[in-house]
């Protein structure tokens, strides 16, 4: 029986190849590790279809949980009908789409299914939740009554931030959405817009997205100790 190693989390990653397999490296990866993907992958730097390319090729090696986040269910429509929306193209669709100029139709065939495999939610055997934004209901993802929240919400991350940080997960004030879980881990919400680089810890939530889409980095997170390891800033890698 083969020996698990680390559960490693991986943040958004947002068309950024050259950021995830510049952290990857650095996390000296081995075919032991499990990977969660807390959902991005596509929208924002040049690479999206090769990221796509090389998780799917990743997932060949290693254990690997992929979820789903707001800008995947946008390339994955567009995948299966080929209808574009205003939304998606204003928040980089657009070059989305042309990466997929390289991509031949198998290729696309097998992303699609890649898309379409991915989970809303992933919960392990220690209680430990990994969502890409958030949920609503005080009973868990389970029966948040609307799946969109699964993929958008943010009133996890701020509720998190909002509490006394000193406050203990027995407190009967504790909130009642996190203290359904040992652990969360999500993305979505950049901790760049706090001013921060690096994961944000508030109660027992990570914010694991560090700005990938814009001028921060993709970070990757050892659940059990809470290493991480960084990219350089995804700006610097795809200077000219």
């Amino acid at each position: 029986m083969t020996k698990h190693g680390r559960t490693l989390v991986v943040g958004d990653i947002h068309g950024a190849w050259e950021g995830l397999k510049q952290v990857l490296g650095r996390v000296t990866l081995t075919h032991n590790d499990v990977l969660i993907f807390l959902g991005d992958y596509v929208d924002g730097w040049p690479d999206s279809a090769q990221v796509v390319s090389q998780l799917i090729a990743l997932s060949k090696s290693n254990s690997c949980t992929f979820l789903r986040g707001n800008h995947d269910i946008w390339c994955c429509s567009w995948l299966t009908n080929g209808l574009t929306n205003e939304e998606w193209l204003a928040n980089k669709g657009d070059r989305t789409v042309l990466s997929y100029s390289l991509i031949n139709a198998e290729e696309r065939t097998r992303h699609q299914a890649f898309f379409d495999g991915l989970l809303d939610y992933y919960i392990d055997e220690e209680q430990r939740l990994f969502v890409h934004a958030g949920f609503t209901s005080q009973k868990g993802p389970e029966h948040e009554p609307f799946i969109y929240n699964l993929h958008n919400d943010r009133t996890l991350l701020e509720t998190a931030l909002a509490m006394n940080g000193d406050m203990p997960s027995t407190s009967k004030f504790y909130p009642k959405r996190l203290s359904l879980f040992k652990e969360i881990f999500i993305g979505h919400t950049p901790s760049t817009k706090y001013g921060i680089d690096t994961p944000i810890h508030a109660g027992n939530l990570w914010d694991m997205d560090t700005g990938a889409s814009y001028n921060g980095r993709i970070t990757v997170m050892d659940i059990g100790t809470k290493e991480f390891w960084q990219s350089d800033p995804i700006e610097n890698l795809y200077r000219t």
